[in-house]
């Protein structure tokens, strides 16, 4: 009798030890949002972004990538990013998406301009520029330009 109680306390202890493992992840990851406000890009591609990619400025993440869609009448990727309520992003602000590493996925970097005014809540990056394809690059370096003078 005593070993089964015994036992029942280890296994209470252990459920309470896996609960607060959980809180604790949660709590430290960024699953809610970054509680700030969201912009607009519009890409050509976005070869290998994902819902959830980090949006960085000066390599530091001051945001994610919430979520795309395809524009009916451009054709062109609609990127919607959360960004946080800190960060203040002039209207001339670039965005691209570039690779984190040879290995790892896309990120959305942010390059501030110089203007004054400020992006506000729903406004849309402008200037932006394409992921390029790694086997792309790949193949310009192997056989050079395929462009013809």
């Amino acid at each position: 009798m005593g070993r089964n109680i015994v036992e029942t306390i280890v296994g209470a202890l252990v459920l309470v030890v896996a609960g607060a493992f959980v809180v604790y992840a949660f709590s430290k990851s960024d699953r809610a949002g970054p509680g700030g406000y969201e912009l607009v890009a519009r890409f050509g591609r976005i070869d290998g972004l994902k819902p959830g990619a980090d949006v960085t400025l000066s390599g530091v993440k001051v945001g994610s990538v919430t979520g795309f869609s395809l524009d009916p009448k451009t054709y062109q990727a609609v990127v919607r990013l959360g960004i946080a309520s800190n960060v203040n992003l002039p209207s001339d602000t670039h965005a691209k998406i570039v690779s984190e590493s040879l290995l790892g996925g896309m990120v959305v970097v942010l390059e501030p301009g110089g203007d004054k005014t400020m992006l506000k809540s729903g406004g849309e990056i402008e200037q932006t520029q394409d992921s390029i394809p790694l086997t792309e690059l790949i193949a310009k370096f192997m056989f050079g330009s395929t462009g013809s003078k």
